[in-house]
């Protein structure tokens, strides 16, 4: 006997050991939870028990009132840990939750031959009631409704009072109404779906650990087949289970009707069979169908998992309190990062760009750095509190975005050379005039060749009279200093305008001395047109880099040179200020462009001057450059009634 009972608490200790999960059922309702002749069965329970086979837990079943359950579960230290409850799909509940079990929805129920429910503004005056602690209660905290709240315990109580003329409608849950309709002959569903949840495990707070578990194992459920499985077992079409001893009870009066009216029974019955066998057939292909398509659907979205996974850009969903809803994982630590800014070396934080998408429900794109590379961030709405966060390094693409400004910049440069050439040839040509005066002068002012000619009273310098000659050659020593003040200028423009762009780096720049270097560079091509000049003053002042914005406008003003005939063009270019706003105004009488040219003149590598030697590069580049300095660009033009362009900036006030 002492064996015995020793074998007995040796086998029996493992199991007194192993950890359990006091699992809070209260419902009589078919399929989720219900007793049947003292067995505790339904999706729910079922569900917990193949959990807790996955976590190694010992499942305890404890039945509770639901309104006991609820205040159980908000304690830690009751003896229920978890509990099954329907939530509404925009709201949380206050505790630890698990990933959606199953879906379902409220309606509103009335008597028969009352109006139909069709919105909330319906309800407004009627007396309501609602089922204290259910999803409906949890739902009408967010969202209050101006109609008279009646609190019942359950919601077949709701259905009595209903009946007896105490309240005007019931908001119930689905599946609860479902089991209770055919017990209130009077009441009816009166509306459609007003509020919509989901079935879901909940516990304390501070079992956050248990929760994670259970989470961790209903995933792999579903990741197996076998959640789909339960589903199909207690919700799958011609398997909805009902509540069994109502059944049993309409079976048997069913069975002493049938007794009675046997005879003709008989032939009935036949009929009914053979429509029974072809229902049961049209169902058992609709299942079979159903289950191929859940099956697709299933693969269908573990490709399209699969496929996000394997995007090398980084895509993260959040909600507006910064959760990650999900993500691939893909440089998503450079949310957090402090080496990660815009491309201004302006910080970035997540939370306001997040909270300025949702609240105007308008995308963010930007230019971001990390360390030395360079990425696109954006950020667009996909929900009033989610967003769509995408990172894509975009390093190649801004060093050949600087190879194309490069590119363009060389091309002007070509373009313009001749035309420095030339007006370096002028003022050259004037110091070698004055020079030859010099050297004349130099010879006839020397003592010991001259000393013969000096004592003659009609004495020469350089064919010139001394007096005369002197003069002379003082203006021509303001000729050269001009002529060559003018070649430094040039010179050095042009010197400024090749250098290679190798700063980020914004600093104040005036507009009136843009235009005066782009004019300069530019004197060649528009020397045989009528330039006009209108600079506001004080000049108009923005930050911007000015090197970037002598290769706008020298673009501009040679398109325009190109659109203007020699002699006959006119060009107009002005600076103003509007509204805070500085302007550049470039206006020509050229030949102007047509609407379909319009649409495309930013493109790059469009031209409509490729037989010409034109790239196509130019007005991409201007067009992109403006962009940085948060400028913007407005074309007007016809054929045959010339082009007008305005560039605006922020304007730096003095």
């Amino acid at each position: 006997m002492k064996r015995l009972l020793l074998c007995l608490i040796f086998f029996s200790f493992p199991a007194l050991s192993q950890e359990s999960i006091v699992f809070g059922v209260h419902s009589k309702t078919a399929p989720l939870e219900w007793r049947n002749n003292g067995v505790d069965q339904g999706f729910n329970i079922e569900l917990m028990h193949r959990i807790g086979q996955l976590t190694d837990k010992r499942i305890i079943i404890r039945r509770k009132s639901f309104q006991q359950l609820v205040k159980d579960v908000h304690n830690p230290g009751s003896d229920i840990d978890v509990i099954a409850v329907v939530s509404p799909v925009n709201l949380d509940r206050k505790l630890s939750q698990s990933d959606p079990i199953y879906a379902t929805h409220a309606k509103a129920y009335t008597l028969q031959g009352k109006a139909l429910i069709n919105s909330w503004t319906d309800l407004v005056g009627k007396r309501v009631a609602i089922k204290k602690g259910a999803f409906v209660d949890v739902y009408l905290s967010g969202y209050p409704q101006k109609f008279n709240r009646v609190d019942v315990d359950l919601y077949e109580t709701g259905f009595k009072q209903l009946i007896e003329g105490e309240v005007d409608v019931v908001i119930a849950e689905s599946f609860v109404a479902r089991r209770l309709l055919p017990l209130y002959p009077s009441v009816r569903s009166s509306s459609d779906a007003l509020i919509y949840g989901a079935f879901n495990f909940v516990c304390n707070g501070k079992k956050a650990a248990l929760m994670q578990e259970i989470n961790d194992a209903l995933r792999q459920l579903k990741l197996s087949g076998e959640y789909d499985r339960l589903v199909n077992k207690w919700f799958g079409t011609g398997r909805e289970k009902v509540d069994l001893t109502s059944t049993e009870k309409r079976m048997f009066s069913l069975a002493i009707l049938v007794a009675i009216v046997s005879a003709s029974g008989m032939i009935y019955t036949g009929f009914i069979s053979a429509s029974l066998r072809r229902r049961k057939k049209a169902l058992d292909a609709e299942l079979i169908q159903r289950r191929r398509v859940e099956a697709e659907i299933s693969n269908i979205s573990k490709q399209f998992q699969s496929v996000l996974d394997g995007i090398p850009h980084g895509v993260t969903i959040v909600n507006r309190e910064l959760q990650r809803l999900w993500s691939n994982d893909n440089n998503v630590h450079l949310l957090i990062s402090e080496d990660f800014h815009y491309i201004d070396d302006q910080a970035f934080d997540l939370r306001p760009a997040v909270l300025q998408v949702l609240n105007e429900q308008k995308s963010l794109i930007a230019d971001m750095m990390y360390l030395e590379q360079y990425w696109q961030l954006q950020i667009h709405p996909i929900a009033n509190d989610q967003v769509v966060v995408l990172l894509e390094e975009s390093t190649e693409q801004h060093k050949l975005r600087q190879a194309n400004e490069e590119a363009s910049r060389l091309a002007s440069l070509g373009e313009l050379s001749a035309g420095i050439a030339h007006e370096i040839n002028n003022p050259t040509g004037l110091i070698l005039h004055s020079i030859s005066l010099f050297s004349a002068a130099i010879k006839d002012l020397n003592p010991a060749a001259n000393y013969y000619q000096q004592q003659n009273p009609f004495w020469q310098i350089a064919g010139l009279a001394p007096s005369q000659a002197m003069e002379e050659m003082a203006v021509s020593g303001d000729t050269i200093e001009e002529a060559a003040k003018r070649i430094s200028r040039i010179v050095n423009d042009l010197k400024r305008y090749a250098l290679p762009n190798l700063t980020q780096d914004h600093t104040l720049v005036s507009l009136n001395e843009v235009v005066e270097v782009a004019l300069r560079l530019t004197a060649n091509q528009t020397k045989t047109r009528q330039v006009t000049k209108l600079l506001h003053l004080p000049s108009p002042r923005i930050m911007g880099d000015a090197q970037q914005l002598h290769q706008v406008l020298i673009n501009l003003i040679q398109n325009a040179c190109h659109a203007c005939a020699a002699h006959e063009g006119s060009i107009q270019i002005s600076t103003q200020v509007n509204q805070g706003r500085a302007l550049i105004k470039v206006n020509d009488n050229g030949c102007g462009m047509d609407s379909a040219t319009l649409k495309r003149i930013t493109e790059p590598f469009f031209t409509t001057r490729r037989t010409e030697g034109g790239s196509g590069l130019g007005l991409s580049v201007c067009s992109r450059i403006i962009k940085e300095h948060q400028g913007q660009m407005q074309i007007h033009s016809a054929p045959g009634k010339g082009t007008r362009i305005q560039l605006s900036f922020a304007l730096v006030q003095e």
